[in-house]
């Protein structure tokens, strides 16, 4: 792939009650050239659909459920050479374009992501960091909050992402893997540390290693999904209770 400064890029966002951030996180990819910014609304119950209309991208609510159904959905209508799926809370270094393009030239190269950066102050999110680039440089596995780019001829071929409520991200990379190289993009993305913050720094990476290694065990996906989200809603009643 030459750099061919007409070549665009489609950003696929897929959002669910993102109210709170959705026009300044948008607003702010706006300033880029040869970009498509495509939000995928899952059926949100905040006015997150009309704040996202109000910043004059395309916006389309997705018929399935899930963040699955929500990026094929967005890479469905995209109009780019190449997709990029980014969480909303996820923010592309400032030569994103640049860094895309030179990335996917490179030889046996099939897919790439960006280096992690977590906000936060906390010691133990750069141990999260760290982590992160070593399981993407080593074991060639980005996640999802990495912004995971590719063409979009490469992205049908492989069939899409996979109808799955947890693990999408996953999933996609291992079959790419079996194609051809991930690469890591020598930049970085900023994501925002409430993942983390929710459960706490701990609890959450061992929480996602149990979930990987169910996946690998054979544990259907929707009861994994099921586990992720109980964790979340015993917090939140240990919580309420202590208030």
């Amino acid at each position: 792939m030459t750099q061919d400064p007409n070549i665009i890029i489609s950003i696929i966002i897929p959002v669910l009650n993102e109210a709170a951030i959705i026009q300044r996180n948008v607003e702010q990819l706006k300033n880029n050239s040869n970009i498509e910014i495509i939000v995928v609304d899952g059926g949100s119950q905040d006015n997150t659909v009309e704040l996202a209309q109000q910043t004059e991208v395309l916006v389309i609510t997705a018929s399935g459920k899930g963040r699955s159904a929500q990026m094929n959905a967005g890479a469905n209508i995209a109009k780019g050479e190449i997709l990029l799926f980014l969480h909303i809370d996820t923010q592309l270094p400032p030569n994103f374009v640049k860094l895309i393009l030179q990335t996917l030239q490179k030889p046996d190269t099939i897919a790439g992501a960006f280096e992690l950066n977590i906000r936060g102050e906390d010691v133990a999110l750069r141990w999260v960091e760290k982590l992160v680039k070593l399981r993407s440089h080593i074991f060639s596995l980005p996640y999802g909050d990495q912004a995971i780019f590719l063409k979009k001829q490469t992205f049908w071929e492989m069939g899409g992402f996979a109808n799955l409520p947890i693990m999408e991200d996953f999933e996609l990379i291992q079959r790419l893997k079996r194609q051809g190289k991930i690469a890591i993009a020598p930049g970085n993305v900023t994501t925002s540390q409430r993942r983390w913050q929710t459960l706490g720094i701990l609890q959450t990476t061992i929480i996602n290693q149990l979930i990987i290694i169910g996946y690998f065990l054979g544990i259907s996906p929707t009861k994994l999904n099921n586990f992720y989200r109980r964790q979340g809603k015993q917090k939140n009643r240990k919580s309420t209770i202590r208030d």
